[in-house]
């Protein structure tokens, strides 16, 4: 099997492991003689995993199930950006945002269709190359959330430092980079990520509540988009994505073999470094788009050329060393790389060793 540098954002890389797995149960699943693409739902053959990936889920982030619950949706974290609101606000009631990107202003645009928006926080004034620092947080008890969104895939920036919410219930989109960090993670009271980036492929999004924080969602919102009902029904009120989940309990217990969580956090910030090192050797030929670097995302590695022209050059260079997914969002230009848990080191020492090589030759 011939595999490439996969740079892309998302759908991204998966550990070669789990998809060995995915391909076997693909043709057959536990000697059922039937795929995974074909067996029941509620059968035993699926139910088993079902209930695996959620348990898996908590215990790889180090939480509870009697103190959380796992949901499963379609749609993308785009999705959740309107269901969190229809499950938590009405008119005339607020949440605050802190907008540190293009996906946070997303976020905030389907908040404001249910209910009021205190932007708490916001980097538009730097293009988001930053993490906004300095907050204007709602008096306590009148936000029902605080929302952030932990890595900007983007702009290339990322949360190590939880802010501070005045009391009111902390959610977070982690769709790129769950899994990736040694947070504390029973700080949060909802999260929720499309699994494409750093948890699966693409097709399901997790939700992980706290059961408190559940029973404050409204109770009049559609079934198909109730955490509470989602909830009950164990995210079988309707066909699961099986395949997809079937994928995260794979990668799961891939992390797990590796050491968990915080292996993988030594392992993303040794493998960014290599990248970030070789761009900061040349400041006068590459710029990072994090203004701050300790903002720097480890998941999504941004930067530019200072000279433009150069660029189609360099992309062919890459691609002729077999790295792929290099050019950076339509929106912003540039160039980007996503390291995620399951990018190989030796590749981020593939394209360092390209970013010396070609500043060297053309600088």
């Amino acid at each position: 099997m011939r595999r490439i540098y996969n740079f892309s954002a998302g759908p991204a890389i998966l550990p070669v492991s789990v998809l060995e797995e995915a391909s076997k149960a693909v043709l057959e699943l536990n000697g059922s003689g039937m795929s995974l693409l074909e067996v029941s739902h509620r059968g035993k053959d699926y139910d088993a995993i079902h209930a695996e990936t959620m348990s898996r889920l908590l215990k790889t982030l180090g939480l509870s199930s009697e103190e959380y619950a796992v949901a499963f949706f379609g749609g993308g974290a785009s999705l959740q950006f309107a269901i969190l609101a229809m499950n938590y606000l009405a008119a005339g009631e607020t949440a605050d945002y802190i907008e540190s990107g293009e996906w946070g202003v997303k976020a905030v645009q389907e908040a404001r269709r249910v209910g009021n928006v205190n932007i708490a926080a916001t980097s538009v004034d730097t293009k988001y190359d930053r993490i906004p620092k300095t907050l204007a947080l709602s008096a306590p008890g009148v936000a029902k959330y605080v929302h952030i969104t932990t890595n900007n895939t983007i702009e290339g920036t990322q949360y190590f430092d939880l802010p501070e919410t005045n009391g009111a219930p902390l959610v977070a989109d982690m769709s790129s980079d769950i899994f990736a960090l040694a947070r504390d993670y029973s700080r949060f009271d909802l999260i929720y990520a499309g699994a494409q980036k750093n948890a699966g492929p693409a097709g399901v999004t997790i939700a992980i509540i706290k059961r408190s924080f559940l029973e404050k969602a409204h109770k009049n919102v559609s079934p198909m988009l109730s955490y509470a009902v989602q909830v009950q029904k164990d995210s079988l009120y309707n066909t699961p994505p099986v395949f997809p989940i079937f994928v995260v309990n794979e990668v799961l217990k891939w992390i797990e073999e590796q050491g968990g969580v915080s292996a993988m956090e030594q392992r993303n910030r040794e493998k960014a470094a290599l990248i970030y090192d070789a761009l900061d050797a040349f400041p006068n030929f590459y710029t990072p788009a994090a203004g701050d670097p300790a903002d720097r995302s480890l998941m999504n590695i941004t930067w530019r050329l200072a000279d433009e022209s150069l660029g189609k050059e360099f992309l062919a260079e890459a691609k002729a060393k077999e790295m792929d997914g290099l050019p950076g969002h339509r929106n912003v230009g540039g160039f980007r790389a996503s390291i995620y848990n399951a990018f190989p080191r030796e590749g981020c020492q593939a394209l360092a060793d390209l970013l010396r090589d070609f500043a060297q030759r053309k600088g």
